[in-house]
């Protein structure tokens, strides 16, 4: 359907439409003065012969290329589809303290950091993305969006704190996953988190009701291990064993249909969005298509020349 960003440029027509009607009254008074022409046979020989209706085929012309550059001028637009991928992924990473630990190099911390970002780099710019750090509570530190830079400038500066609130890390990414905008959709968007942690729940909400909640919103939760049995940590001055609780992590992913690791690489991570698909949402915009008047106009034009010129040898 054609519609115009600039309505009010369409008070340009009215004088085409004043031209025509001049137009229409001029044939009409030159036909009256035929008429009072009583001697019919002298007219005969001093006019050519009569073009008919053809004489006004290039004014007409004229006059609808004049109308189509008026309207043109109120920039018209045809309303089109643009398509929107809602597919999205929450990272969340565990920054609890026994994340320090140097069983994995660096430490646990840092090697998450570096696969979370190998991710976010392979990880399609169509889809969305956000970030949830969790230690005794889970935050959103950057929301669903198209910003990389903004998700990696947060794995960078993630600061380690106490305790470990797995649940409510998978809590606050359903939340976010439920904020992304419909954009003409039905229902939430396509969407997988992915949780990287290596220890024991020791606050928020318990793992299983986490995982029934991501199984209810039917959002897969492929969960990344780091770190061995034998990693300790320091904490308060004293040695503690922080061994990778794997099977929580692997109940979890199980219990959601993700995927469980317990090593990170880029080839393994790009499974958990290999599968994910898209939902398209669709946004209308106007696509302007003034060019097609203007090219319709200078046709008419040209038609208009060309034909004065065929049938009466002079421009119009």
């Amino acid at each position: 359907m054609i519609r115009f960003m600039q309505p009010w440029w369409l008070l340009a027509v009215l004088p085409v439409f004043a031209l025509a009607a001049f137009y229409v009254w001029r044939q009409l008074h030159r036909r009256a003065y035929a008429m009072r022409f009583t001697n019919v046979d002298l007219l005969r020989t001093v006019a050519p012969k009569g073009l008919g209706w053809r004489r006004h085929v290039p004014a007409t012309a004229f006059l609808l290329c004049l109308l189509v550059l008026a309207t043109a001028l109120a920039r018209p637009a045809v309303d089109t589809k643009e398509p929107l991928e809602r597919a999205t992924v929450m990272l969340a990473i565990d920054v609890s303290l026994s994340m320090q630990a140097d069983d994995v190099a660096p430490n646990r911390l840092e090697a998450a950091q570096e696969a979370a970002k190998q991710f976010v780099s392979e990880l399609p710019e169509s889809y969305n993305l956000g970030l949830v750090s969790f230690a005794k509570a889970a935050n959103v530190l950057v929301p669903p969006g198209k910003d990389r830079d903004a998700v990696t400038s947060a794995i960078d500066g993630l600061v380690l704190a106490e305790a470990t609130a797995t649940g409510e890390a998978v809590f606050t990414c359903l939340e976010a996953i439920r904020g992304v905008p419909a954009d003409g959709a039905a229902g939430i968007p396509p969407a997988r988190i992915v949780l990287l942690s290596d220890g024991f729940r020791t606050s928020g909400r318990a793992v299983e009701e986490a995982a029934a909640a991501a199984q209810a919103a039917n959002v897969p939760v492929s969960t990344i291990a780091f770190g061995t049995d034998t990693g300790q940590v320091d904490i308060g001055g004293q040695l503690q064993r922080v061994p990778v609780d794997r099977l929580a992590l692997a109940e979890l992913a199980e219990t959601t249909e993700g995927y469980f690791y317990e090593a990170a690489s880029v080839s393994e991570l790009k499974q958990v969005y290999q599968d994910m698909g898209s939902s398209i949402g669709f946004r209308t915009e106007p696509r302007e298509v003034t060019q097609w008047y203007a090219g319709v106009a200078l046709l008419l034009a040209l038609c208009a020349g060309a034909l004065s010129l065929l049938w009466s040898s002079r421009m119009l």
